[in-house]
């Protein structure tokens, strides 16, 4: 099983307090050559005559020295993820989870939002200081 980011607990933490109930952690996918773990499966209930709204976070912290290095990783690994959990469980929503500051700091420019928005790549925007949800960008 890969290490867990270094905010992982907190970002837990924000989910639960946003209402938000673990189911997997991590969320794991076998390819059958290879096993995908998304850092963690949620879901809430929306209201009784609903199902139920099921996510699936990767968490990111963009803490090297290369901001746009990490990026390529993350939008790559997403991606990935993305396919592999349409092929698993369809319903879930699969959110890029990064701290609030990157995203004011770098997640602002033209070219980060255009590639966001070409590959739709939904963010879950979590304050480190505060321990909780800034913005969901779906």
């Amino acid at each position: 099983m890969p290490a867990k980011d270094l905010f992982h607990e907190l970002v837990r933490t924000v989910l639960e307090n946003d209402g938000w109930t673990i189911t997997h952690d991590p969320y794991r996918i076998d390819l059958g050559f290879v096993d995908f773990y998304i850092d963690l499966g949620a879901e809430r209930l929306i209201a009784a005559t609903r199902a139920g709204e099921k996510i699936a976070i990767e968490i990111k912290t963009f803490l090297s020295t290369s901001t746009i290095s990490e990026f390529h990783t993350a939008i790559g690994q997403f991606i990935n993820y993305r396919i592999a959990l349409e092929e698993e469980d369809a319903e879930r929503k699969l959110y890029l989870a990064i701290p609030l500051d990157i995203y004011k700091r770098f997640f602002k420019y033209p070219f980060i939002q255009t590639v966001l928005k070409r590959n739709q790549i939904p963010l879950l925007v979590y304050d480190t200081k505060k321990q909780e949800v800034a913005r969901w960008i779906s």
